[in-house]
């Protein structure tokens, strides 16, 4: 990110900027970026007020405890967050892994369950801070992105799943297994609460069509982005707004059943703590750890998409020192684990975000909605914020990517069914330790069989080109082989059966040429093995500075193999 000249005329405030991103911004805000802020943070505290309510609720908390987690994290992230459109609050993903691993220590709507909550976004927190300080952004990379995409999509699938119950107003048991959800589902369908159903279908009709038929129509209709963005985003807040006036002026609650929210305590959250104890951050730890993972990995691939589209940049190591102290924030103010969402941070974007000032608007929004209007959500039914989620989550699912990957490589097909089958077959907590494990696996099985050719002399030039391949010249008495993977001890062995049976089917071969133009590393490992096999050649001992060429043409002239 480009920084202003003004600040690089002071060293301090240079150095600083880089701890403290908003600096970058804030002293040279433009006067034209205000009315892009103040539009998109008003937008997206409207998306994000329903939408905050309904994943606490899915990660088994009060709604009001979604709200919490969206006021202090937004703020902080803007302080430190290298991406300008980045929103960051609760996302559907995590709110599963939190009623997954809270769910089995306690049970919801107690003191206990919440203050594990607590304990989660504080570990998290904690984690990705200590990753952001040493600077250990490239672990995530041992997630691929077939993995995630396998995980997430089974993840949707399960988040769709357990929201059927408030769709229909039927009461299952709290389980994380998929499964086991189906089975109670099928069992219950027939007890549904028909007005439930009704108002549920009619939100999620209402939503689809502010998604999909509205969009477009606007768009026919000659309407710029501009204005076409806050009318279809303003969906999920006119469905729970109509739906509560419905509930309110028919006593539905009363009448039919139909479960609502209830009292949300009014005003800001008051100072919470986490647990503390070993016992408690033994048993989250596995769960804050996956936590943190995902939720980067999320947060990192927006902020970075859309930092491409006004070519900016992004710190991955910055950005988990930002989300870090962000869900630290979210436990010490009664929230829980929060990271960037991508249907928000794409509304945030659209709406004409410029800076982080957006977010800490959104922050603005959503605190005075919590001090002053939480009363009018008492007859919010539970249906409708189903509704929401369902709509929501339906953008993760991502079977494209399956197919793409099927056409182009099957192995990271295969890596994307299994996460996706482990996440539905085990839960969300095993799925992710599958996936990891299977992202590793094949990353050793590829580098384990380096691609190495056989080359020879392209014409009379100094290019040497796979024999397979290319029409090429060779000398009978020279092997030259290219090694196109840097070697370590998982492939050093690879290289020498190759080298031993190439030189075992050409017996007039005297000599060898290693073209190591695309190693960029030799580990001990396969150093000792080229040493160990290579010396009964008479390699070792005669190597030396007049054997090593900076190209393979100089190699070969020398060997008179031109």
């Amino acid at each position: 990110m480009a920084k202003s000249p003004s600040i690089d005329r002071y060293p301090f405030l240079s150095k600083l900027s880089r701890s403290f991103p908003i600096l970058t911004w804030g002293l040279h805000y433009r006067r034209e970026y205000l009315l892009g802020d103040v539009t998109a943070g008003i937008i997206v505290a409207s998306l994000l007020i329903p939408q905050g309510m309904a994943y606490a609720m899915l990660a088994g908390l009060p709604p009001q405890v979604g709200l919490y987690a969206s006021i202090l994290p937004q703020i902080v992230y803007a302080f430190l967050g290298t991406s300008r459109m980045l929103s960051v609050a609760p996302v559907a993903v995590d709110s599963l892994m939190v009623a997954a691993a809270v769910s089995a220590l306690a049970k919801e709507n107690t003191p206990e369950y919440l203050g594990l909550a607590l304990t989660l976004a504080f570990l998290v927190g904690a984690l990705e801070l200590i990753m952001g300080v040493c600077r250990l952004g490239f672990l995530v990379n041992f997630l691929s992105q077939s993995v995630i995409s396998g995980f997430i999509s089974a993840a949707a699938i399960l988040i769709g799943f357990s929201q059927v119950k408030h769709l229909f107003g039927i009461k299952i048991p709290q389980t994380e297994s998929f499964l086991q959800l189906v089975s109670y589902l099928a069992e219950k369908i027939g007890t549904a609460n028909w007005i439930t159903l009704i108002l549920g279908v009619a939100n999620l009709a209402l939503l689809v069509y502010f998604n999909k038929g509205l969009s477009r129509q606007l768009k026919n209709f000659g309407l710029p982005d501009a204005a076409t963005v806050p009318i279809t985003k303003s969906a999920p807040l006119i469905a729970v707004t109509g739906s509560t006036l419905i509930v309110w002026l028919f006593q539905l609650d009363k009448i039919a059943g139909v479960k609502v929210v209830g009292e949300i305590p009014q005003g800001l959250p008051a100072l919470t703590f986490p647990l503390f104890d070993l016992n408690t951050v033994q048993s989250l730890l596995p769960a804050a750890l996956a936590i943190s993972f995902v939720g980067f990995m999320e947060a990192f691939a927006v902020g970075q998409f859309l930092a491409s589209k006004k070519r900016q940049k992004i710190d991955a190591n910055q950005e988990l020192i930002a989300l870090g102290a962000a869900n630290a924030s979210a436990a010490f103010t009664g929230g829980y684990p929060i990271t960037g969402g991508l249907s928000r941070s794409v509304v945030n974007f659209s709406a004409g975000a410029n800076t982080g000032l957006a977010s800490i608007i959104t922050a603005s929004a959503i605190a005075v909605t919590v001090m002053f209007l939480t009363p009018l959500f008492y007859f919010l039914p539970q249906t409708s914020l189903a509704a929401v989620i369902l709509v929501a989550v339906a953008n993760l699912l991502d079977f494209a990517t399956l197919k793409r990957l099927w056409a182009y490589e099957r192995a990271d097909a295969v890596a994307w069914c299994a996460a996706f089958v482990a996440v539905l077959a085990t839960s969300v907590e095993k799925g992710i330790v599958i996936g990891a494990a299977i992202s590793l696996g094949l990353h050793l099985w590829r580098t384990s069989k380096p691609h190495i050719a056989i080359v020879g002399r392209v014409g009379e030039t100094e290019h040497f080109r796979n024999v397979l391949r290319h029409e090429v010249k060779t000398c009978p008495h020279v092997l030259a082989i290219r090694v196109d993977e840097s070697l370590y001890f998982v492939n050093a062995k690879y290289l020498q059966d190759y080298v031993l049976k190439a030189a075992a089917k050409l017996p007039q071969v005297k000599h060898l040429v290693l073209v190591c133009s695309a190693v960029n590393i030799i580990d001990g490992s396969a150093l000792e093995t080229l040493q160990s096999k290579l010396e009964k050649v008479g390699f070792v001992a005669a190597l030396g500075s007049e054997r090593i060429f900076l190209s393979t043409d100089q190699a070969m002239r020398k060997l008179e193999c031109v």
